[in-house]
């Protein structure tokens, strides 16, 4: 008897919670195809504008092709002026509005929503390196204003939640080539605890957590997967290893990722974008799940061809069969 196709929520869920999937869930541009859809408050307090001033008060420009901005002017440049900053209201109902209906518009799509930043946005308001100081001299006024942004979070979960989306994903990069920004035991003081109260009030609330993070992030893969992250969304790994991240965290979190972007995509034939697909789902994903195959939704600035991203798109799904 044939047995009847999951739905891609169904699918997606089951591949997070290593139940055995029917196929590989996956998240490919047109004509290929994605079991998600992704929805975000507007406009968001983590919103990063190609150019202009975000709702923060900061000042960002076009950087070429790539559809990211950079901060070029930070509002929060001395700590005297914390009370002039202009803190958004997560919670604010015109931000909401456009969300109404959304579990239905999305039928049996995987709902994945956007959070806010507990890292990047600390930088985007205080500048890297005056953050990076603040973790030694002012971690008191520093951890004050990631607490504001972990309520942000809270509030975007509980919202979401009553919309019926499936999780939350928020993006920060913590990683350089080949060490992680900031020393892993002050992570774990200032942020670890931070990202679990985030991760158990959406476990609380019936949301996936998922995190966006590149650079090398071995050193706090298992204090994230300890606190409750379901998913990472990682687009570089060939600077950590697939080997490595098969071994030691496969088959304890879902690796959500395309075909490393700054190596193969770059540098690579079309035969080893197929090849390194295969390593993926070998090395990453486990039968029972963990591994979400996905595109790099900025290709342009990136750099990649057409003809490898249909590559890629194609030898997933061959894979998925």
């Amino acid at each position: 008897m044939t047995q009847t196709p999951m739905t891609s929520r169904e699918r997606v869920a089951r591949t997070l919670r290593f139940q055995t999937p029917d196929r590989l869930a996956h998240d490919f541009p047109e004509p290929y195809g994605t079991d998600f859809m992704s929805i975000d408050m507007s406009p968001s307090p983590d919103k990063r504008p190609r150019s202009g001033v975000d709702e923060w008060g900061a000042v960002w420009e076009n950087i070429g092709v790539s559809q990211l901005g950079e901060v070029k002017d930070y509002p929060l440049k001395d700590w005297k002026d914390f009370d002039k900053l202009r803190i958004p209201d997560a919670a604010a109902s015109h931000r909401w509005a456009h969300l109404e209906g959304m579990r239905e518009r999305a039928g049996d799509k995987f709902v994945l929503a956007g959070g806010v930043s507990i890292y990047e946005r600390l930088h985007f308001i205080r500048g890297l390196t005056n953050m990076w100081m603040d973790i030694y001299d002012e971690p008191e006024k520093l951890g004050g204003l990631i607490d504001i942004l972990v309520e942000h979070n809270l509030v975007a979960i509980k919202h979401f939640a009553a919309l019926g989306a499936d999780a939350i994903i928020s993006c920060d990069d913590w990683g350089l080539q080949n060490q992680l920004m900031i020393a892993p035991h002050t992570w774990r003081e200032l942020w670890k605890p931070r990202y679990a109260r985030i991760y158990k009030a959406a476990h609380d609330a019936g949301l996936f957590t998922f995190l966006h993070s590149c650079g090398y992030i071995v050193d706090i893969l298992d204090d994230l997967i300890e606190i409750g992250l379901d998913a990472v969304h990682m687009d570089q790994q060939e600077n950590m290893g697939l080997e490595l991240l098969g071994s030691r965290f496969g088959g304890r979190i879902t690796f959500f990722a395309p075909v490393d972007i700054q190596k193969t995509m770059i540098y690579g034939s079309v035969d080893d974008v197929r090849a390194y697909c295969r390593q993926m789902v070998s090395l990453l994903g486990r039968p029972e799940g963990g591994f979400i195959p996905r595109w790099y939704t900025d290709p342009a600035g990136a750099g990649h061809s057409r003809v490898k991203i249909d590559a890629m798109c194609e030898e997933f799904l061959r894979l998925s069969q």
